[in-house]
């Protein structure tokens, strides 16, 4: 299989699902002039976190990465009425250009989208009380992961659904003479995952518009 063809199948699959619309085609043509990086979701990908956020009935979901808001759109979407969803992002720019996506697809008032450092917004969430969450979505710097899963734990409760994105890193998640941070954080923080005993978990491999990666799904259960 050439990558060629692995994203020919995504191609297909989104236009055969209708997995985009004008405004997360807006959000992705918004992001790349403003020269964001192009590390959205995929369209598949995106999609399978609303499902999921529905599956699991969550009607208060914590995303850590904002970016341009693509993922956001999806998770806010999902969000019945009275719902919100929470977005940590530590860029400005990148927060700017989220806001206005999230305007134009109509979804602004569901979102609370918080600008900082992930790791100081996240412990001002846990001093307001904000948990706990339905639904956690982690999608941001690699080495941070394992302190991301720690704080994500402290804002859930039984029964919530944790995802995180890109553990499989072209393949080099299996190598433990790694140097690379990115790669050391994954481990780390699916190697955490494993030994959480109230932790229900998986991790599936994806080929695709995003290459060789995948992303890990856990629930969490009684202490």
């Amino acid at each position: 299989m050439t990558e060629a063809e692995a994203e020919a199948v995504d191609a297909w699959f989104a236009d055969a699902l209708s997995l985009s619309d004008p405004a997360l085609d807006a959000a992705l043509a918004a992001n790349a002039e403003a020269g964001l990086p192009a590390i959205d979701v995929s369209p598949a990908q995106g999609k399978l976190l609303g499902l999921l956020a529905r599956m699991a009935g969550a009607r208060r979901m914590l995303e850590i990465g904002t970016l341009g808001g693509y993922s956001t759109i999806h998770l806010a979407r999902a969000v019945p009425d009275g719902g919100r969803v929470v977005t940590l992002e530590v860029d400005p720019k990148h927060a700017e250009v989220a806001r206005a996506n999230l305007a134009r697809a109509g979804l602004a008032e569901r979102v609370d989208l918080r600008v900082g450092r992930a790791l100081d917004t996240l412990a001002a969430l846990e001093a307001e009380g904000a948990g706990p969450f339905d639904l956690v979505f982690v999608d941001a710097d690699k080495p941070s992961n394992p302190h991301y899963l720690a704080c994500a734990l402290r804002l859930s409760r039984p029964g919530t659904v944790l995802i995180f994105d890109n553990v499989v890193r072209e393949g080099a998640v299996v190598d433990a003479a790694s140097a690379d941070a990115s790669v050391v954080g994954t481990r780390a923080v699916i190697e955490a995952i494993g030994r959480e005993k109230r932790l229900s978990a998986t991790a599936i491999q994806t080929l695709g518009v995003k290459g060789w990666d995948g992303f890990a799904l856990a629930i969490v259960g009684e202490a």
